[in-house]
């Protein structure tokens, strides 16, 4: 059956500073990222990681090259119509979970259904079955500082899952945890991915998780090439 490509960046550039103190980051790198695959992206602080999420995550333009997500070329959107995609298509989970301190596990999850305009009962069942796939649905009604690190984080990529998105983007999602927890977490992503057909880019000094994902990529003098973890 052949794969559908859902994010592509094709010659992407992406520049800092003016002048002389001109610091180039993303120097015409290629990337593509088909649905249902979980990519690993290693590559040592300062080569770019968290540019390129951010330029595939339509979070930062680039200075040169296309970005493509689900089929639309995102080049020469307004921010409008960058802001809709990136709400529909592209789910984020960072390092630290960023989860909304005075609302529930629960609520948490509903929050961006509720943005995109699904009723609160549609958001409610879906969100309670995000948290039972994550194993964790009797947390629900729990707010964050009443869950341990792991929980807070597949809270986190529940609600960046919730809107059912095309492309999920990671950066070090599993760099605040213990070995045992962050295998775990991931475990659970991956489960999420397969299930769902989500396409995954994810960040992680960790090579041994990194092993597990279908591929592996890393930044060499602004390019993306393959990585061996």
């Amino acid at each position: 059956m052949p794969t559908k490509t859902v994010l592509s960046l094709t010659g992407i550039e992406r520049h800092y500073g003016q002048g002389e103190n001109l610091l180039s980051i993303l120097k015409g790198a290629d990337f593509s990222l088909t649905a249902g695959e979980t990519v690993a992206l290693v590559a040592p602080s300062g080569t770019g990681k968290s540019t390129l999420l951010h330029v595939a995550g339509l979070l930062e333009h680039p200075d040169k090259g296309e970005v493509i997500v689900g089929g639309v070329d995102c080049t020469g959107l307004s921010e409008d119509k960058r802001t809709s995609i990136r709400r529909g298509s592209i789910g984020f989970v960072y390092q630290f979970h960023h989860l909304l301190p005075e609302f529930t596990a629960l609520e948490n999850i509903m929050m961006p259904q509720l943005i995109a305009g699904l009723s609160k009962p549609e958001a409610r069942e879906r969100a309670g079955q995000l948290l039972d796939y994550m194993r964790i649905g009797h947390r629900g009604e729990h707010r964050p500082s009443e869950l341990s690190g792991g929980e807070q984080q597949r809270v986190a990529i529940a609600r960046a899952v919730a809107n059912a998105p095309l492309v999920l983007l990671a950066d070090e999602p599993t760099g605040n945890l213990d070995p045992e927890t962050a295998a775990y977490v991931f475990a659970a992503l991956q489960a999420l991915v397969r299930q769902s057909g989500l396409a995954a880019l994810i960040a992680t000094h960790n090579h041994e998780l990194a092993r597990r994902m279908d591929r592996c990529v890393t930044i060499v003098d602004g390019k993306i090439v393959p990585f061996t973890a």
